[in-house]
């Protein structure tokens, strides 16, 4: 007999440090500050957490667009050890879908040069077959040829943003990093993304890391949600279990500033109030204790003096010493 399979992507002691970042209290602060997560293959796995809690980070860190430390391996290879073409080769099965459709798409390329670039890149030996895969690919996001020739300004946003995906899936990622996709779409155009997604997911066997505010479309689409907060996973859970029984203040914040219309879908218990959030440009919590303590309405000395370990909850795993009371 052979013993479980192994993540797709196992991510240990994530950090990433940007120049210039401030220090507190003597010690430099991280974007990232060693965040763990697994993803399985096939999983969706949603991440969540306001502005700046470090969400686009870990994902150009597991790309290696931004320096990091720590361990991210995928398919049991170790990423951040990979130079040259042995990272290349392993780009091919992780792509990325980002937040601005348009301004991701080179400005001075047309549609089919725009879908067809990775397969120049990566399977150059096959190149008369590239036209006729572009199109295969733009039909199955909801394309028509008559798009073909156009230039990303002569895209709407949804139009865009399904080209961003087509040009994403056309080599056969294992893994897809979707940054914000619908965050600057109108709300009609982001349903359509979601449910594309969808069953583009189920389609093709992806596992997605999916990160976004919009929690209607997290609860969709992912079967498992981390949350984040200040660089630091503070929850993860089971997406109902997440959704129905939050077990971190900083959670049930998140929860209650999107209201859910459907009273069987609400907490079932109403979440404490929220201290009010950090003023803008104000400086992060001295070095020590639990992060979210400056806004909590539950903190304690122990919080100030402690940072608290991740552990089960119910069917969660939370960073709280109050978890649970």
């Amino acid at each position: 007999m052979t013993g479980p399979r192994p993540p797709l992507l196992e991510v240990r002691e994530l950090r990433v440090r940007y120049r210039g970042q401030r220090a507190v209290a003597g010690a430099p602060t991280d974007a990232v500050a060693g965040v763990g997560f697994d993803i399985g293959a096939g999983e969706s796995v949603g991440l969540v957490g306001e502005s700046g809690s470090g969400k686009s980070s870990i994902a150009r860190a597991l790309l290696r667009l931004v320096p990091a430390t720590g361990s991210v391996r995928f398919e049991g290879q170790e990423l951040l050890a990979l130079r040259g073409a042995a990272l290349r080769a392993v780009r091919e099965r992780m792509q990325i879908v980002f937040q601005d459709p348009i301004g991701a798409l080179d400005p001075h390329m047309t549609v089919q040069q725009l879908v067809t670039e990775p397969l120049l890149e990566f399977r150059a030996a096959l190149r008369t077959q590239h036209a006729q895969q572009a199109q295969a690919m733009l039909a199955r996001v909801g394309l028509g040829t008559e798009l073909l020739a156009r230039h990303p300004h002569q895209l709407s946003g949804g139009q865009a943003q399904r080209v961003g995906l087509a040009r994403a899936l056309i080599l056969g990622p294992r893994l897809l990093l979707c940054d914000e996709p619908v965050a600057s779409l109108d709300v009609s155009i982001r349903s359509q993304i979601v449910n594309l997604l969808h069953d583009m997911r189920a389609e093709l066997g992806l596992a997605l890391l999916f990160i976004a505010h919009d929690l209607p479309a997290v609860r969709f689409l992912c079967d498992r949600v981390l949350v984040l907060f200040r660089g630091r996973i503070v929850e993860q859970a089971p997406r109902e279990a997440l959704f129905g029984a939050p077990q971190h203040p900083y959670t049930r914040a998140l929860l209650a500033a999107n209201p859910v219309p459907d009273p069987a879908r609400r907490p079932s218990a109403p979440p404490p109030a929220a201290a009010p959030a950090a003023a803008p440009g104000a400086p992060p919590p001295i070095a020590g204790g639990c992060a979210y303590r400056d806004r909590c309405p539950l903190a304690v000395a122990r919080c100030t003096a402690e940072a608290p370990a991740m552990r089960a909850v119910g069917a969660s795993l939370v960073a709280c010493h109050r978890a649970g009371e």
